[in-house]
């Protein structure tokens, strides 16, 4: 899934980047906000996790302009945790506030939660023929046996799975596998496809649809 995260204090946004990407999430990072109304004029982010004290354009101004288009879920983060800041970025269209500090655990359940709230309703347990992925646990295997992925071939695995049977373009891979700096026209897709088929083996269960993409499948 595809989180904008939005903090100006630099060492900051790398620690709750890093620990985003390490749970398996794709993550840009915008420092202030207007960065973050750009990038999401591009990207169809599924969580924002938003800073409210931002330089250029303030958080709540952020926050109001994404919650209107309402595909995008927003965790706020602020130095306060008052109950009227809370009811303020509630107010403003965040779906859900945390007050910092806060434990890097309850960030990562909270934009779990989020992610939910804004996908179609995904079952805990992908599967087709003998492969078996549990996107939460971040556990996969065919038959019986752990697939040893790195994250870029968990997540293709995932929205192949994910899409029960139906083709899933490059592109689409790209987006929701991959973060901004990727280049649109790197043949990463092909390769992360081509090493994902030889840890699945034989018999061969991702095709190939010539100018469409890729399906899982007998």
């Amino acid at each position: 899934m595809r989180v904008l995260l939005v903090e100006d204090e630099q060492p900051l946004a790398g620690y709750i980047a890093a620990g985003l990407r390490r749970q398996g999430f794709v993550v840009d990072v915008a420092g202030d906000g207007r960065t973050a109304l750009d990038k999401c004029e591009v990207v169809p982010y599924d969580v924002m996790v938003l800073d409210r004290d931002l330089p250029v354009v303030h958080g709540d101004t952020v926050c109001r302009r994404v919650a209107e288009r309402g595909t995008t879920r927003i965790l706020m983060l602020t130095a306060s945790g008052a109950v009227e800041d809370r009811v303020d970025g509630l107010t403003l269209g965040a779906d859900d506030y945390l007050g910092k500090p806060f434990a890097f655990s309850e960030l990562v359940a909270r934009v779990h939660t989020l992610v939910r709230r804004s996908a179609p309703a995904r079952p805990p347990i992908l599967h087709a023929a003998d492969i078996r992925l549990v996107p939460a646990r971040r556990v996969a295997e065919r038959g019986g046996r752990p697939l040893h992925l790195t994250p870029k071939e968990f997540g293709v695995l995932a929205q192949l799975l994910a899409a029960d049977g139906d083709v899933v373009s490059a592109e689409t891979l790209l987006d929701k596998v991959w973060d901004e700096h990727a280049d649109p026209f790197t043949n990463a897709v092909r390769i992360t496809v081509g090493t994902l088929r030889r840890k699945l083996g034989e018999p061969a269960v991702i095709h190939t649809v010539t100018g469409a993409g890729y399906r899982i499948g007998p």
